[in-house]
């Protein structure tokens, strides 16, 4: 089966849109509040820690898409490569390939009969042979060819946005200590939704998501105020 065939046929690719979203945004977001409470807990200068703040949104920004396109890639490009080797294995070595599908049905409970029978409708599919040995004996996902470009453009747009709202405060006061609370209480909130809409797009408690991403955003934007002030008070 042509690769291009193979790679239509996989309906999933990973990372999915929830995986990219939440990388992006969560990164972005806590990367620029842990500068923004640096930079202020060493100086009052709003121009400062806004240069100091851009500056790394800007450079977060490029590197997350980056990140994003050339690991989605490499993942693609071992796939592809993984299925080349299966499929040479399946022509050359039949049997043993047709052993290690029936070891898979037997950790899933087949026995005797039934293992026999479900090992050979498998075996007598050379699709569904290819992609049980791909899923369930190499834990390969498969990636769709886009799938790189759209990881790159979905990362980067996501860690702009939450590398923003940081800084929403400071578009409206020139006052460092009123857009720093402020700083903090949205990106509280932004965190907290995040987490949330995790919850609800896969499982588990919106309440105890949301707050689980909150405190670890919260723990990283303190981490940056300590190194701050402490950096900031060291005389020159």
């Amino acid at each position: 089966m042509p690769k291009s065939a193979l790679m239509h046929e996989y309906g999933h690719s990973h990372p999915t849109f929830l995986s990219d979203f939440i990388l992006g945004s969560q990164d972005g977001l806590v990367n620029v509040l842990g500068i923004v409470l640096g930079v202020s807990a060493a100086t009052a200068n709003v121009t400062i820690l806004l240069v100091a703040a851009l500056a790394a949104l800007g450079a977060e920004t490029i590197s997350m898409a980056a990140v994003a396109y050339t690991s989605t890639n490499a993942r693609r490009n071992l796939y592809l490569k993984e299925v080349d080797r299966e499929l040479r294995e399946i022509k050359e070595v039949p049997k043993i390939e047709e052993d290690e599908i029936r070891v898979i049905f037997e950790k899933w409970g087949y026995k005797g009969r039934e293992l026999k029978q479900a090992t050979k409708m498998i075996i007598s599919n050379p699709k569904a042979w290819l992609e049980i040995m791909m899923a369930f004996e190499l834990g390969l996902s498969p990636v769709n060819k886009k799938q790189p470009f759209r990881s790159f453009m979905l990362v980067g747009t996501a860690t702009l946005i939450g590398s923003i709202i940081p800084l929403l405060p400071f578009l409206f006061t020139p006052v460092v200590h009123t857009g720093i609370i402020a700083s903090v209480i949205i990106s509280a909130i932004a965190l907290f939704f995040i987490g949330a809409y995790e919850a609800k797009t896969t499982v588990g408690s919106l309440w105890a998501s949301g707050l689980r991403m909150l405190m670890i955003g919260m723990i990283a934007g303190f981490a940056g105020y300590l190194i701050g002030h402490f950096i900031g008070a060291v005389p020159v």
